[in-house]
């Protein structure tokens, strides 16, 4: 019985409660992107921002969980999927790059946090003792990963955005769509993909290593 209440209370910490709100307005974003791409981007744009604001009520009311982890990993994951996908149907043209970064997204950060889960970490928000300085600066440094999330969600809400329009006028510039799109395109590299997933996979066959000298 204590257990089955402890769960329930976990399902009610405020930096939860702020992971449903984050999956209900991106699905909202969703049903609207075909016809809506306004109050679509808005959804999908306050939906990533409350990443941010989970992450720091979790800290400041001493309420992580694994399951507000995973609950943030899978929205994140799902979200980016979900508007990349969207993002191929209106750019037939880029959907073999928009499909490659979807599999980089997913893959790495699947391997990232299993292998953190095999580790006995309580987040995935962590370089582990095998992750590259890259990994290391990306996960250890607030700013650093916020900063590289907001470039590479601003890239590619910019980028639907602007098939609907170039967005208000910037002086001696483009509209603010495109403005943006150039400002966050190095947000969308991809190299971070491929550093959580190196550095996952040597943290994976180090373990693989010392069970087999361990038998």
């Amino acid at each position: 019985m204590a257990g089955g209440e402890g769960s329930r209370n976990v399902f009610l910490f405020v930096p939860n409660i702020i992971g449903y709100v984050r999956v209900l307005l991106a699905a909202a974003a969703f049903v609207l992107m075909p016809r809506e791409p306004g109050p679509a981007a808005a959804c999908y744009v306050l939906s990533a921002l409350l990443d941010a604001v989970d992450g720091l009520a979790a800290r400041l009311l001493g309420q992580g969980s694994r399951l507000g982890a995973m609950l943030d990993m899978l929205t994140d994951r799902c979200a980016a999927m979900c508007l990349l996908l969207n993002l191929a149907l209106l750019y037939p043209a880029a959907a073999p790059w928009l499909q490659l970064s979807m599999v980089l997204d997913v893959a790495s950060h699947w391997l990232h946090l299993h292998t953190c889960t095999l580790e006995g970490a309580e987040s995935h928000k962590g370089a582990g003792p095998g992750g590259s300085r890259l990994l290391q600066l990306y996960y250890g440094h607030r700013p650093v990963l916020f900063l590289v999330c907001a470039g590479n969600e601003g890239f590619y809400c910019s980028l639907y955005l602007v098939y609907f329009g170039e967005g208000p006028a910037v002086p001696g510039g483009p509209g603010l769509f495109r403005a943006l799109l150039w400002l966050c395109a190095p947000g969308a590299a991809q190299g971070g993909c491929t550093c959580c997933s190196w550095g996952a996979a040597r943290r994976l066959a180090a373990m693989d290593g010392g069970a087999r000298q361990s038998d």
